[in-house]
């Protein structure tokens, strides 16, 4: 089913891009912004991992240098039956927490600076088994890819918008330039979202299972149910400096307290998040 999630993904995507290359130069560029999502598909599948890695600043970290989070991460793994991911450092002062990858075997987990510093053991060790969880379950290569093609709309969409303010796009036949910014516009208004809406429609799903995943590796629900209330309350108080593309990536929406986007929030209502991990019986 993820596979068929992954090409369905990659499909979308890559319609967009060429719909976003039609209206820059039409059959041709349709034809090279086509060339050009075949080029991200073998990229984000492959580097996936590196990309998320770099969109967020992370850091690797050694064992010697973080020995509990080790500690906590070898525990689950073998838990799970799955190798070692390697570990990473985001320099936020936000708790947060995000895994990425292509499959177990190629896997990095990153938490930021400000979880190890709110949350106790029990907290960790859920936020951890959570995300190790998506890792098990093999969902991370989807929301990677979909942070990747989402960074990529965007900026193509900013270029048509200011391409169309400065009259660079659209065509030379009189009476249809008015038409033609518009639509300019109007795509670069849309892409974005779409996008947007399609990792939603992947995203909310999936946090469900990796919570219940999750709170079994862990082997009790209570750490990652306190820890998530903790990690809502901090995200809506502390900002994070973090590409838009990929905050579907993390475990709680680090840009949650900004309004606007909220309305396309890629997470699941934390409450009903919480309420689902009470319910299991372990």
């Amino acid at each position: 089913m993820n596979t068929l999630k992954v090409w369905t993904l990659m499909g979308a995507l890559s319609a967009l891009l060429v719909l976003l290359g039609n209206k820059i130069g039409g059959p041709s560029g349709a034809i090279l912004f086509f060339v050009i999502s075949l080029g991200m598909n073998f990229f984000s599948y492959y580097f996936s991992d590196r990309m998320v890695i770099a969109m967020t600043g992370s850091q690797p970290v050694s064992e010697r240098e973080a020995p509990e989070l080790y500690e906590i991460v070898k525990k689950i793994t073998q838990r799970a039956g799955l190798p070692m991911p390697r570990l990473f450092i985001t320099p936020s002062p936000q708790p947060n927490a995000f895994a990425t990858g292509r499959n177990p075997a190629n896997s990095a987990v990153a938490v930021t600076e400000g979880l190890l510093q709110v949350l106790n053991r029990d907290e960790i060790e859920g936020v951890l088994a959570h995300e190790i969880a998506h890792i098990k379950n093999r969902d991370i290569l989807i929301g990677t890819i979909a942070a990747a093609f989402a960074g990529a709309i965007s900026l193509i969409a900013n270029a048509i918008q200011w391409g169309a303010m400065l009259g660079g796009f659209g065509r030379s036949d009189e009476g249809e330039g008015a038409g033609s910014f518009l639509a300019s516009i109007a795509l670069a208004i849309v892409a974005p979202i779409a996008a947007l809406i399609i990792q939603m429609a992947i995203s909310r799903s999936r946090e469900y299972l990796a919570d219940e995943t999750g709170a079994r590796l862990a082997g009790r629900a209570g750490g990652l149910a306190s820890a998530l209330l903790k990690l809502e309350r901090a995200a809506q108080q502390i900002p994070m400096q973090v590409n838009p593309a990929a905050s579907h990536m993390f475990i709680v929406n680090p840009l949650s307290g900004e309004s606007l986007l909220r309305l396309f929030s890629t997470h699941p209502p934390i409450s009903e998040r919480v309420r689902r991990l009470q319910s299991i019986r372990l």
